[in-house]
């Protein structure tokens, strides 16, 4: 990830910019993952210089676990509703 915040930095950054930061989101069925990249000239993330409000990784991890258990329960509902469908379908005959 700090290699698209550095190029980030090099080809867009214009004057006057906050460092820019770099947020990884990811999910999969056992894990959810999330963390920033903040260039190493960059120690820390100042959040008022950004948002008003930046959540903290931990909260991230969560929110994202959250969203895909209402995804796949969405998934679910469409699966079983599909079964019914086809299960209820008169017979052409």
């Amino acid at each position: 990830m700090d290699g698209y915040v550095r190029l980030f930095e090099d080809q867009f950054k214009v004057e006057g910019d906050n460092p820019t930061i770099g947020l990884i989101l990811c999910s999969d069925k056992s894990e959810a993952v999330a963390k920033y990249s903040v260039l190493h000239e960059s120690k820390q993330i100042f959040a008022s210089k950004y948002l008003k409000f930046l959540p903290m990784e931990e909260e991230l991890r969560l929110e994202i676990e959250k969203e895909r258990r209402l995804i796949e329960a969405n998934l679910d509902n469409r699966k079983r509703l599909s079964s019914f469908d086809e299960n209820s379908a008169p017979n052409a005959g």
